[in-house]
């Protein structure tokens, strides 16, 4: 390793095991998604950042957070609304009475209202029959701050991306930032059903400026990454929405968009931002469709 790279390489292990990335803030990747959750701890307590994809799944890790010894859990943050963040709610709710969950107010909304989606799609992959669904109970609409007693941890909303409701958590004298699905270090960017492929660029701008050069960024999922990795994946989202942007102009529909250009991510897995970037162009940012 050179002397002017970041001092921070952490590898992981998809056990659930905690693992502390900086000062009292601790990561635990999972095998099932290869989710990780955070914790951050104060001398108030501690913050969970993500509950993991079911009640059984949060039990497990709140048997891990009981292992550590930190402290007492005072509050929860959903950095977004799919079900491998959000269906441990529950659990964390009805074994620390009192405890807020922190979501964005767009996705809290989302977790009320798909909630039976969300089941369903955890169902594909693990048992969801004891697991119900949570919707967070605090909600901001652009940043809201935690005071955990000796620190104040930042929860900010960048902007729309990996979904409409993305939340990040930043740790300011640790310099570690969890950054949701916004960042995403074992593959690719997912582009699902409810991203703005157009605005997620401008969104990891947002993200950057929050960063310093040494900062530890926990991705949603896999290892920490550094803020030279986000400004990569930035760039390549960024060409993906701007290729976009190009072929709906010449009058490409999102259908023929896969054979149409040479793409950063697989193409195969991107119909959902080929669909998504070109319903959310303005009508003056398409032509119609070439014969």
């Amino acid at each position: 390793m050179s002397a002017d790279e970041p001092q921070h390489r952490f590898d992981l292990r998809r056990d659930g095991d905690f693992v502390e990335v900086g000062d009292r803030c601790w990561v635990a990747r999972h095998e099932l998604a290869d989710v990780s959750v955070g914790l951050v701890g104060g001398s108030a307590g501690l913050l969970v950042v993500d509950t993991h994809s079911s009640s059984a799944s949060a039990r497990r890790v709140i048997e891990q957070v009981r292992a550590l010894g930190a402290g007492e859990v005072v509050g929860v943050v959903n950095t977004h609304a799919h079900w491998d963040h959000v269906l441990g709610n529950a659990a964390f709710r009805s074994t620390y009475a009192g405890a807020p969950i922190v979501a964005h107010e767009e996705a809290a909304l989302t977790v009320r209202d798909r909630a039976s989606q969300l089941l369903a799609e955890a169902a594909e992959h693990l048992d969801v029959s004891e697991t119900e669904v949570a919707v967070p109970d605090q909600t901001f609409s652009s940043a809201k701050v935690v005071d955990l007693g000796d620190r104040i941890v930042e929860i900010v909303h960048p902007g729309r991306g990996h979904t409409g409701g993305d939340a990040v958590v930043r740790v300011g004298d640790a310099d570690v930032f969890f950054a949701g699905d916004l960042v995403e270090e074992s593959g690719g960017p997912a582009f699902g059903d409810d991203c703005y492929p157009l605005e997620w660029a401008a969104t990891l701008d947002m993200v950057a400026s929050l960063l310093t050069p040494a900062t530890v960024v926990v991705p949603g999922h896999g290892n920490p990454v550094d803020r030279d990795f986000v400004l990569d994946q930035r760039g390549s989202i960024g060409i993906l929405a701007e290729t976009i942007r190009e072929l709906a102009g010449r009058g490409t529909r999102p259908d023929q968009m896969a054979e149409a250009a040479q793409w950063p991510y697989p193409a195969e897995d991107l119909a959902h931002a080929f669909r998504r970037g070109f319903d959310q162009l303005p009508r003056g940012g398409r032509s119609l469709p070439m014969a």
